[in-house]
């Protein structure tokens, strides 16, 4: 790692002009922002106090010790944060094509509506007779999720899509066992989100993959075979983790009924259906539903997600508590399994009732579009994936050939052959061309696989502009410039990192003798 006259580590390789260097390293007001322990002195301090009186210490040993953070002024800490947050990508700043993420753009009345009196700051434990405006909220919601999917009942406060996936999947465990018949068996294709097998393993289940099709799809055939008496379901995603929509679902669905095992279906991808199809049509006994993905509530570093999950009428009964009941004009929500009249909930999964926020900005998203734009956001969703395709097919190799998909496309590395350039390298000069890669080696069923989502957040120019970004990249790598490629990023705040060391040997603590070693 290079250093610049001023003794700190410059994080881009080639990033600083040789021709114009600066002392600071800083580029006009692209500025090399330190880590915050070197912008201050743990032995300082950025504010005055007077020191303390001398007193009896009465919490038995449980006082704060001191934690090493460094003392900095107000001004120091606004704009040390302030500048690492403008390192950041976002979908407010570029094209995110994240593949099977929908990283669509978040309206900013479903902010402003998120933030209004009585939702914002709204508390579970409150009275209930305090927050009847935020049960209706979340008895509506509830109603939109149950007519869009076409089911009977919904868990709403699951946290994000694993969470949802637990959820439904510990439904069917309870409805298998109630009719006393405890199954060992999940079948899962193996194009699956990982999450899938991970839930099904963590309930107890042992996982039993299903081949793709040469076309990627799912066989009903496939599944028949893998089908006996210790099945107890399938977690199938539709559409399909490689863009594709499982046209064969229906008999799947009524296989797998057939023999006794219930049909779960993974939601992550919904935002290419809905108003389209309804997942109770097609033969689902329960699906989650992201909403910080088809619903436009935020979406990334960690959350907050909501993941609601929706049931068949045979699943229905084994959803857990907490749920809103109307009674009249009053709402009140059934917080025990005891008071659970007529249901058999498998228990409690969250403390408190969901993601209040998220409920609100999902809410406001629908109710904005309504029937017919929630509709024609799916469609846009679609038909921008497939102008993608159609405009990289020609230079870019589709692993299951050239037909229509849905809401995402996949393509793999075999136009990269004898390159000498990895679909990562690949992915490295697309930041360099100021957009964040697609998802990259995911589903793990396609070599080199790159799954690019555009949602229908994008303009055609937006779109256009993607389309020819990445077919001259493409013709760099014909043309040799691996320069272009197995040094990128060059413009990019830091350079390429070691990501597999930074996964197996993460640095979580900051230490002088550390960052000295991470400098060499």
């Amino acid at each position: 790692m290079s250093m610049n006259k001023a003794g700190r580590p410059t994080s881009a390789q080639g990033g600083q002009s040789s021709d114009h260097p600066t002392f600071t390293g800083n580029k006009a007001l692209q500025i090399e922002e330190p880590l915050i322990f070197e912008v201050g002195d743990v032995g300082k301090t950025g504010v005055d106090f007077p020191d303390p009186e001398p007193h009896e210490m009465r919490l038995g040993g449980l006082e704060r010790q001191k934690i090493g953070l460094p003392g900095l002024t107000e001004p120091e800490v606004m704009r040390h944060y302030v500048r690492i947050s403008q390192k950041n990508f976002a979908i407010d700043a570029g094209v995110y094509p994240l593949g099977s993420c929908t990283m669509k753009h978040n309206g900013r009345l479903n902010e402003k509506m998120a933030r209004l009196p009585g939702f914002g700051d709204v508390h579970p434990l409150q009275p209930e007779s305090t927050v009847q405006g935020a049960l209706e909220l979340i008895d509506t919601l509830a109603a939109w999720l149950l007519e869009m999917t076409g089911m009977a009942g919904v868990a709403m406060s699951p946290k994000a899509g694993a969470h949802g996936e637990f959820c439904g999947m510990a439904a069917i465990k309870s409805a298998q066992i109630a009719k006393g018949d405890a199954r060992t068996v999940v079948l899962v294709p193996e194009s699956a989100h990982g999450t899938n097998p991970a839930t099904a393993a963590l309930l107890g289940y042992k996982v039993r993959d299903i081949p793709a099709r040469e076309d990627g799809t799912v066989s009903p055939e496939a599944v028949k075979e893998a089908l006996d008496t210790d099945v107890a379901g399938i977690m199938l995603t539709n559409p399909n983790t490689c863009g594709l929509f499982e046209r064969d679902i229906v008999a799947i669905a009524d296989a797998v009924h057939e023999a006794g095992a219930y049909f779960y279906c993974d939601g992550a991808n919904f935002n290419a259906i809905v108003g389209k199809a309804k997942p109770g049509d097609l033969g689902v006994d329960c699906m989650h539903i992201n909403l910080h993905k088809t619903f436009s509530t935020p979406h990334g570093g960690g959350g907050p997600g909501s993941g609601p999950v929706v049931f068949s009428e045979a699943i229905a009964p084994y959803a857990p508590v907490p749920y809103v009941v109307r009674n009249g004009d009053a709402f009140s929500l059934v917080e025990s399994v005891e008071a659970a009249d007529g249901a058999h909930p498998f228990g409690r999964q969250t403390a408190f009732h969901g993601q209040m926020g998220m409920f609100v900005r999902a809410l406001s998203y629908m109710m904005s579009h309504g029937s017919d734009g929630m509709r024609q956001a799916s469609e846009d969703a679609v038909l921008n994936a497939n102008y993608i395709r159609a405009g990289l097919r020609d230079v870019m190799s589709q692993p299951f050939g050239d037909q229509v998909c849905m809401h995402e496309v996949l393509f793999d590395d075999s136009f990269l052959k004898d390159s000498g350039v990895t679909t990562l390298d690949f992915a490295k000069a697309m930041i360099d061309e100021g957009f964040h890669p697609m998802t990259m080696y995911f589903p793990l069923v396609v070599h080199g696989a790159m799954l690019i989502e555009p949602t229908e957040s994008e303009s055609k120019a937006a779109l256009d502009q993607f389309i020819a970004t990445l077919r001259d990249l493409v013709q760099g790598t014909k043309d040799g410039d691996l320069v272009r490629f197995t040094g990128a990023p060059h413009h990019a705040p830091m350079a390429r990192l070691d990501e597999t060391r930074a996964a197996r040997d993460p640095v979580l603590r900051w230490s002088p003798e550390a960052h000295a070693e991470a400098a060499e």
